[in-house]
């Protein structure tokens, strides 16, 4: 099975820019596998029987235009699982956040069709407030070959370094994707944000930190713009003592903020541990290929 690392010189780019473009992070296999898995999911055809916590884009209830979105497929389909939860992504993550292990805090399925709307500009630990260390390390990956003009992500070079903001006002179709991006641009005194587009073959991606802008544009091309998010954290995070998320703190017990591995699994840790279930879980599916 192919074993992903990120050298050196990537987690200086990484810290430096606020993000690091890798051409190579998962197989053309796990390419093909996760093709299929897209279909079925946004179609609602889950394969354990359990839905996504978030379901972004159904069929019938949402313009067509608009990216498609689910959050947290891997509780959903186990090949996804595989992809998502590999201890490869996880180790990766958690040595460009400085962390002893990665936790997955959630996943995101997206697919921009032909003609497909921006999604607004932002940084992803915005959203993760309800944490008590509210930093992400992403690893993004195309599954198919990626453009400019197709909509791809776009990385805002050395945004992380601007403060944090809040939640954007839409994040899904704007009118205006970079709306609050000129903001923090300003207030930060840069006049021309440096925005740079993601081009890759289909298994190549990016990886981002949590407070870096982006956000992604209109979809020009003919063809489909699919890719996986593998969003962590922190193997030692927990969950804040006043915050709270209206789906993820759904998973808080009483009387604790520690996470539950069930939900917040710790997919690479620098002892070796791993959640139990892990393997278990996803052990009758297709490998991730070589």
């Amino acid at each position: 099975m192919r074993e992903f690392k990120v050298t050196e010189a990537q987690v200086a780019d990484f810290h430096s820019d606020g993000f690091v473009q890798i051409d190579r992070i998962i197989s053309d296999e796990s390419v093909a596998l996760l093709r299929e898995r897209f279909d079925k999911l946004f179609a609602e055809d889950y394969e354990t029987g359990i839905a996504p916590d978030e379901v972004n884009w159904q069929v019938d209830r949402d313009p067509p235009e608009n990216t498609r979105q689910l959050c947290n497929a891997w509780k959903s389909d186990r090949g996804v699982a595989r992809v998502i939860l590999g201890s490869d992504i996880g180790r990766a993550c958690a040595t460009l956040g400085g962390w002893p292990g990665a936790r997955i805090s959630q996943d995101n399925l997206l697919w921009k069709p032909p003609g497909g709307k921006p999604l607004g500009f932002h940084q992803d630990s915005a959203y993760e407030q309800w944490t008590a260390i509210p930093d992400w390390a992403s690893c993004w990956i195309a599954l198919d070959d990626t453009t400019a003009e197709g909509g791809t992500v776009e990385y805002v070079r050395g945004s992380h370094r601007w403060g944090q903001s809040g939640k954007i006002d839409q994040f899904h179709a704007p009118k205006n994707p970079i709306k609050e991006l000129s903001a923090a641009a300003d207030a930060a005194g840069i006049e021309s944000p440096e925005r740079v587009p993601i081009v890759v073959k289909a298994g190549g991606g990016a990886f981002h930190q949590g407070w870096t802008w982006h956000g992604s544009d209109i979809n020009h091309t003919q063809k489909p713009r699919r890719s996986i998010v593998a969003h962590c954290m922190s193997s030692e995070n927990k969950f804040h003592s006043e915050f709270v998320s209206s789906i993820y703190s759904r998973y808080k017990k009483f009387g604790t903020v520690e996470m539950d591995e069930s939900f917040f699994p710790i997919i690479w840790r620098l002892d070796g541990y791993r959640s139990e279930f892990l393997e278990q879980y996803s052990a009758n599916n297709p490998t991730r290929g070589t």
